[in-house]
């Protein structure tokens, strides 16, 4: 006799809400539909689920999407990159306290090495035939930064092997959430042979029909809501173990959509702007900014990272400021609409030879125009590259006016974002101190609160 196990999945999510009244409307219906047949039905998401470049997710610090997830029917999640590194610590740990799901997640511990209460490695389902379902989680070890926050991430395939040795005991069919990337996928099905299917994300892969790993299928929808997955598991019950597994997505765009759609998608925006109403100056003059060359609010921007860092000199790129900030008063929302971007201020340690050479690099003209997505980035294009205490003079570069030694260490102020990609191979390679949980946007208000002391702003940051 076999039974038919039906699992959908999300990841990546990054708060795109445009998607999210299809998505809740399909899965809802699923479920429906399945309870209505005797069919067992899981509901997974692969964690990014929060993001916040969005207002409503800013505003609400992520607890408006677990209310999202809630209403959506899961049955469990894992986090992302963007839950763990992009929350402060008590804004994580208090995220998923009114979850009505499982939190999975095996490699993530506080400080004291212990897991936090809301956590757990793994969780056994069984279905409506008596089928054990090994459920169990990973996500990827951005270990300095989870640090800074008050976290300790662990290795997460050997955390992996640790856990399935236990949940082998006791299950007949292993489902891994893994927040890793498709090449840590296809190395999960190659070192563990119980695993049946591994459910991904973080490298926002689409696989359409999934993709077969010697016993395992890998599974994945993509980014942004645009696909919603689905995975079939036929489970011969005399042998408990899955003799069939297939694979597909729906793609959003051709779901139906739900009465009110447009409206729901706006009240999102219309809340998260509500919440981000505070005051926090008001501004004499309009301080306008420009992709393509030197602008007062890039400018400033640039000094405000310089000070925060305590750095002898700061660079950035002018596409990080999306849109001006209008004279009159400046409320927590203006300063996110113009930099929704998860990044933050970083301290780097340089000889004057690298800094030279990163300098030099930064004045190719192939930056401007460079699209670029991800490494927490969400705006359009890069644009020129604005300097603080940093001078260009014929061959010759000065910080602070003076000509810069070789051999000399310095101290440069950025983002982290350039330590991520390989911009800058000395950056990427150089000692960093990274400044959390605080984004641009935060040391943006910090700058102009302190510019601007007579505007007689209305709170502290």
């Amino acid at each position: 006799m076999i039974e038919t196990i039906h699992i959908y999945h999300t990841n990546d999510v990054h708060s795109h809400f445009e998607n999210w009244p299809k998505i809740r409307l399909l899965l809802q219906q699923r479920q429906q539909m399945h309870n209505i047949n005797g069919e067992s039905v899981f509901l997974f998401d692969i964690g990014d689920h929060v993001d916040r470049w969005h207002p409503f997710s800013e505003g609400t610090l992520g607890k408006g999407n677990i209310t999202l997830l809630n209403e959506a029917g899961y049955d469990a999640v894992t986090i992302g990159n963007n839950e763990g590194i992009t929350l402060p610590h008590e804004a994580l740990n208090t995220l998923y306290e009114n979850a009505q799901f499982d939190v999975i997640l095996a490699n993530l511990f506080n400080e004291q090495q212990l897991r936090p209460n809301w956590v757990q490695p793994y969780k056994v389902y069984t279905t409506k035939n008596g089928v054990k379902i090994g459920v169990v989680a990973v996500t990827a070890p951005f270990t300095k930064l989870y640090e800074l926050l008050g976290w300790t991430i662990s290795e997460p395939l050997e955390e992996l092997g640790k856990q399935l040795r236990e949940l082998n005991k006791h299950v007949d069919v292993i489902v891994v959430l893994s927040h890793l990337g498709i090449h840590d996928d296809r190395k999960i099905a190659k070192l563990f042979p119980e695993v049946d299917v591994i459910l991904g994300g973080h490298t926002h892969h689409v696989l359409l029909d999934g993709e077969y790993v010697n016993q395992s299928i890998l599974a994945a929808a993509g980014k942004y809501g645009r696909y919603v997955g689905y995975v079939e598991l036929a489970i011969d019950l005399e042998a408990k173990k899955a003799v069939n597994k297939s694979a597909l997505l729906f793609e959003t765009s051709q779901l139906p959509a739900p009465s009110g759609e447009m409206n729901e998608i706006q009240q999102y925006n219309i809340e998260g702007k509500r919440l981000l109403s505070t005051k926090l100056v008001n501004l004499p003059e309009t301080l306008t900014t420009d992709w393509f060359t030197e602008s007062p609010l890039a400018q400033l921007l640039c000094e405000a990272i310089n000070e925060w860092c305590g750095a002898d000199c700061a660079f950035l790129n002018a596409g990080l400021v999306l849109d001006h900030l209008q004279r009159g008063t400046v409320t927590k929302f203006d300063i996110h609409r113009i930099l929704p971007h998860p990044i933050n201020p970083c301290l780097i340690t340089l000889t004057g030879e690298q800094l030279h050479d990163i300098l030099r690099a930064t004045l190719d003209p192939k930056w401007i125009n460079m699209e670029l997505k991800g490494l927490g980035f969400r705006g359009r294009i890069m644009g020129k590259f604005i300097y603080h205490d940093i001078r260009f003079d014929q061959q010759q570069i000065y910080i602070k006016n003076r000509p810069l030694q070789l051999d000399h260490i310095y101290k440069l102020g950025t983002i982290d974002m350039y330590t991520f990609g390989h911009f800058f191979p000395h950056i990427h390679e150089a000692e960093k101190q990274y400044f959390m949980p605080e984004f641009l946007r935060d040391v943006l208000a910090w700058k102009l609160q302190n510019v601007y002391p007579a505007s007689k702003r209305c709170t502290s940051l």
